[in-house]
């Protein structure tokens, strides 16, 4: 940022409080606005979670094999004065995993390079953020997308250097670069930005993983591809992907493009929270290959996936353990992947640029669900507590309530099966959705509004994109119903 408007802002920071949180309290004020160049993100978990599971599953002579490169995967945790840290991840079961996962932006390497199309070897940035919580039970998986664009609060942290200082009003992903410009390497980097995550939010993370462009397409390569549903035609010239609406096989390459494409999209803003859902919905889309295919039986695949996986990735100690991922991955071998819960944490545009976002209230939410080993699905306990305490009713609200009890008791599911009626709307087997009577679609586990032309649901409060409607693209654009998901 330019002198003359770093010092206009300062101005008018006088005059405005900016919250870090949309709403709610503000904090010291230094709000430098990050112009940086769009860079790309990757969707990484997916094949994390496939490599744990497959690391887990796979023989011993693999897990033998395999055990130098995850000691060589690790990189330590730089401890933060007030946060314990745990240094086995699965130590019992009835346990929830937090696990914060960084898509690496680099192009350090003749492949990232290729991948990734100009920038400079030595700029690192982390372009996608995803906190992932396995649930205690293991019967479901919570993933948080945080936007990069996020202007947030960074705590101090200690790096591998010494410490780096806190800032107020940055831009979330500016930690992780900041971090590794004054550390000097992958630790400081991920170890501050996992502490600012856990300022945050409140959350208690000890583990993270880092994985780049090369590293993600290498896995799913080693996969072999993934069929994906396209919702919304591709013409981008910046990723030299080109692709039209419907069912695709997409190889390592490919895959990597559509996790950080944002140009070129028929009916996308091409902003970075509508890139979130894209990439929420490609991690789907490769745990259900990953099963699909049986890979857990193929020793020959198996141990190649593992091997590249963990050759790709860069991870904390608590991770880089054979036996926490044989504990964790045995959990995890059953998972129905329709128990895979995705959300962009909710945000709304930034005062001061438009290019910019802060947290709504609502994420307060997200954290809670996620503190309280919840999925992250919509709970209606406190909507219907609030209802039954109003001491105020009119007559005609409360028949209008007796007249939707009366139907939803008397409506039964339809002949064929596909849908049946609920008091809130038309509930359809073959997407997931609610259809209201206005003929609009909802997801009921956000309440958000889904655009019928991308699959992309929305905040009802402040029109933000904070998920993909995963079964309704699926049926809608592909023909493929929940039950066949």
């Amino acid at each position: 940022m330019s002198t003359h408007s770093h010092s206009q802002h300062r101005a008018q920071s006088r005059n405005h409080k900016i919250p870090n949180l949309a709403h709610t309290h503000a904090h010291p004020l230094h709000a430098p606005v990050y112009r940086l160049s769009h860079r790309l993100r990757t969707a990484i978990i997916a094949t994390i979670l496939a490599a744990l599971t497959f690391v887990g599953t796979a023989s011993a002579l693999v897990a033998n094999n395999i055990t130098t490169l995850v000691e060589e995967a690790e990189a330590p945790v730089i401890t933060q004065s007030h946060v314990k840290q745990e240094t086995i991840v699965d130590p019992n079961a009835g346990k929830p995993i937090n696990i914060l996962v960084l898509g690496q932006d680099t192009r350090s390497g003749e492949a990232n390079a290729q991948i990734g199309a100009g920038g400079s070897a030595d700029d690192h940035q982390s372009d996608t953020a995803m906190i992932v919580q396995l649930s205690a039970d293991r019967t479901f998986i919570n993933i948080v997308s945080i936007p990069r664009d996020s202007i947030v609060d960074q705590p101090s942290c200690n790096t591998s250097q010494g410490v780096l200082g806190a800032r107020n009003n940055v831009m979330f992903n500016s930690i992780f670069a900041t971090a590794y410009q004054f550390g000097g390497d992958l630790a400081s980097a991920a170890s501050c930005t996992m502490n600012a995550v856990n300022a945050l939010t409140g959350l208690e993370i000890s583990q993270f993983v880092v994985v780049d462009f090369a590293g993600l397409s290498n896995m799913i390569s080693a996969l072999g591809g993934v069929d994906i549903c396209i919702a919304q035609s591709i013409e981008d010239d910046t990723t030299g992907l080109h692709l039209q609406r419907g069912l695709h096989h997409l190889n390592g390459v490919e895959a990597t493009q559509y996790a950080r494409v944002r140009h070129g999209v028929t009916g996308a803003d091409g902003s970075d929270i509508y890139r979130t859902t894209r990439q929420q919905f490609l991690i789907k889309s490769l745990l259900r290959e990953a099963k699909q295919k049986n890979l857990f039986t193929q020793t020959n695949q198996l141990y190649q996936l593992a091997t590249s996986a963990i050759q790709s990735l860069t991870m904390s100690p608590g991770l880089a353990d054979i036996p926490t991922l044989v504990g964790m991955s045995a959990a995890l071998t059953k998972l129905n992947t329709n128990h895979i819960y995705a959300r962009t944490v909710p945000v709304t545009q930034y005062v001061y640029d438009k290019n910019r976002v802060v947290w709504t209230d609502d994420a307060v939410q997200i954290w809670d669900m996620l503190k309280n080993n919840k999925p992250l699905t919509e709970d209606d306990s406190a909507k219907k507590n609030e209802q039954s305490s109003e001491t105020q009713t009119t007559e005609n609200e409360q028949e209008q309530q007796n007249a939707d009890t009366t139907q939803s008791q008397d409506t039964t599911s339809s002949q064929n099966g596909q849908a049946t009626a609920t008091p809130q709307g038309t509930l359809d087997a073959n997407t997931g959705l609610l259809v209201m009577p206005d003929g609009s679609l909802v997801d009921p586990n956000t309440n958000g509004y889904v655009d019928p032309d991308s699959g992309v649901i929305k905040d009802a409060n402040t029109g933000q994109a904070i998920g993909m409607a995963d079964g309704y693209v699926s049926y809608q654009f592909c023909g493929i119903p929940v039950s066949q998901m």
